[in-house]
């Protein structure tokens, strides 16, 4: 038995089935995909989750713990933790902030800046990977499906 929510027909409470419900991919998929993209990455010298730091600091800009923190949606101390691995691992290095000396804005380093080219590159062939077998308007359809899934999550979140 199936309740329609909008346009969405989701099983009756009794009838529980994981794989009727988006959020068991979305889970197993994200998952695996940290799992594969760490191994890959590991090989230049990175990891997933330095990604969404690498690229908002990308082509030399420059911002604070707590402004990535925001934009990556992440906990204060979870960006924490991973800028001093980021700092330890000659990624990131931090310089007093000129309009604010109680704070640091943070860089990327020029070794940062080296291995991203083979980072994006393994990204690149990862997504190439995980939509073989899809044509190229699948591809533009999931994006777009998948943008709208991610707006609607923004909005629960906020």
């Amino acid at each position: 038995m199936y309740m329609n929510i909008g346009t969405y027909a989701m099983p009756h409470r009794d009838d529980w089935d994981p794989h009727a419900h988006p959020s068991h991919y979305f889970s197993r998929i994200g998952r695996a995909l940290t799992r594969i993209g760490d191994a890959r990455l590991r090989a230049v010298g990175l990891a997933t989750a330095q990604l969404p730091v690498l690229s908002m600091l990308s082509g030399g800009r420059q911002l604070s713990q707590t402004e990535l923190a925001r934009r990556a949606k992440v906990e204060q101390p979870s960006m924490a933790q991973l800028l001093i691995r980021m700092e330890r691992d000659g990624l990131i290095r931090r310089d007093l902030d000129p309009s604010d000396k109680r704070s640091s804005l943070v860089m990327l380093t020029e070794e940062a800046e080296r291995r991203l080219p083979a980072g994006r590159e393994v990204i690149l062939h990862s997504n190439a990977d995980l939509t073989r077998g899809l044509s190229a308007a699948e591809i533009r359809a999931l994006l777009d499906l998948l943008g709208r899934v991610l707006h609607n999550v923004d909005q629960i979140e906020d």
